[in-house]
């Protein structure tokens, strides 16, 4: 079973950055993701990292601007949000799944909203 609580949400201007946590515990080596959900839309992808670190995947609406990470030692990980942008804003949700299954397990979010 692993546990997840996410962090560093907020409000912000255009162009302006914020620093997501996710913190985990219970078996916490799976691999880990990023996802939101604006107002009215689905979740979606945004970002994910295996559980070494050695491999990361973003969605092109945020490459070149969000950069995801993990610090084991401290069974957190990070999404650092560069440049953003008012369609960023959204509910944040880290989530995490065993090697070969779907994600399965998910924190209860965090809100990001960007004005323009």
């Amino acid at each position: 079973q692993v546990q997840l609580v996410e962090s560093g949400g907020g409000l912000v201007q255009a162009g302006g950055s914020l620093r997501l946590s996710c913190a985990a515990s219970g078996r916490t080596k799976y691999a880990m993701g990023w996802f939101r959900q604006a107002p009215g839309k689905e979740r979606e992808f945004v970002a994910a990292i295996s559980g070494s670190g050695v491999s990361i995947d973003y969605a092109d609406s945020v490459k070149g601007r969000f950069i995801i990470s993990r610090d084991n030692a401290k069974n957190t990980m990070y999404l650092q949000m560069n440049n953003l942008k008012p369609e960023d804003t959204g509910v944040y949700f880290c989530a995490a799944h065993r090697v070969g299954a779907l994600y399965e397990y998910w924190g209860q979010g965090t809100q990001v909203t960007v004005s323009s």
